[in-house]
């Protein structure tokens, strides 16, 4: 490219998703990775950490006002639901021109903030300076229920399990290997935040209950969905073929995906489309990396699109295979 690079930062480094970002960065020809934060790995050299990196980068532990001071062109706040706030404001006020895009929930239910699942909302963008990104679980949702929305007959019913990359790196039950060992952990059975998200921007109520699988990384919705008036399964195939035409990192199927299949894969699959025998029950299933396209891969897309450059760069497509 002939522009020169936009420089970029995360905050929040430390995490799953932090270091596939960092993973992105470094292969994406208009981003220049210039300061990563992180309290508990300050001073370390980033490539220690992430062999794809290779630059003599190091985490520093920055404090808003310094993530401020830094005037990065994009700043990606990788933090803990509740913690986006203090760097939001000090943006506001000392870089208000950069590019911020937030990973947590906090403001997935601004309307100041574009919310960004680009298969569904990318018309909506209207060049805002704030990005939300979508939850994991409520990017799958929403994919498995867009193409029908028009004919439900009652709320979408959504049971997940993902893997544990998806609570976090702080100990928990919820990422503890050997508690989830032959086990499957059901949390947050009403009113998780991505239940609430999907209803909010799906603009009608969604049933949701997660669940924890002793694999690391990778999830799974199967959404139960009734309709107004039936329909034969080749219709449905047909709607979500439709929907999602052209889009690089959504694949409709017509079996059942498999989320031993979508581990470091950069792109959603949808596909199962059980019918009940009168035609007025789907049954739809969706798979997704929770750390890429649930998080990091959309991320990109979603910068890949406000800096002007195309939609996919840096992010490994699928393949027919």
């Amino acid at each position: 490219m002939n522009q020169p690079k936009k420089t970029i930062g995360i905050v929040g480094a430390r995490g799953h998703t932090g270091a596939e970002l960092i993973r992105l960065i470094a292969a994406h020809p208009a981003l220049e990775l210039t300061f990563v934060s992180s309290r508990e790995l300050d001073g370390q050299r980033v490539a220690e950490h992430n062999d794809a990196y290779a630059g003599e980068l190091r985490y520093e532990s920055l404090d808003p006002e310094a993530v401020a001071a830094r005037h990065a062109d994009v700043v990606i706040l990788a933090l803990p639901n509740g913690k986006a706030a203090p760097y939001v404001e000090a943006l506001d006020k000392a870089a208000p021109d950069t590019l911020l895009l937030d990973l947590s929930a906090d403001y997935r239910f601004d309307e100041r903030w574009y919310y960004g699942l680009p298969e569904l909302t990318r018309g909506k963008w209207r060049g805002e300076r704030k990005i939300s990104n979508p939850g994991c679980y409520a990017t799958a949702v929403q994919l498995s229920i867009a193409p029908l929305k028009d004919l439900l007959a009652a709320p979408p019913v959504s049971f997940g399990v993902s893997g544990y990359s998806g609570a976090g790196t702080t100990p928990s039950d919820k990422n503890d290997p050997e508690k989830l060992r032959d086990n499957l952990m059901p949390y947050s059975l009403t009113g998780h935040t991505h239940e609430k998200e999907a209803s909010r921007h799906l603009g009608i109520p969604v049933e949701f209950m997660p669940h924890v699988a002793p694999h690391f990384r990778g999830l799974t919705v199967t959404t139960n969905l009734y309709l107004s008036r039936p329909l034969k399964r080749e219709e449905v195939l047909e709607r979500f073929r439709r929907a999602y035409a052209g889009e690089k990192l959504v694949r409709v199927l017509d079996e059942a995906p498999w989320v031993s299949r979508i581990a470091h894969r950069h792109h959603a699959e949808i596909g199962g489309f059980a019918l009940s025998a009168d035609g007025k029950r789907v049954v739809v299933v969706a798979t997704l990396d929770n750390l890429l396209k649930g998080a990091a891969t959309q991320a990109i897309q979603n910068i890949n699109r406000a800096i002007g450059v195309d939609e996919y760069t840096a992010i490994p497509v699928p393949t027919n295979d």
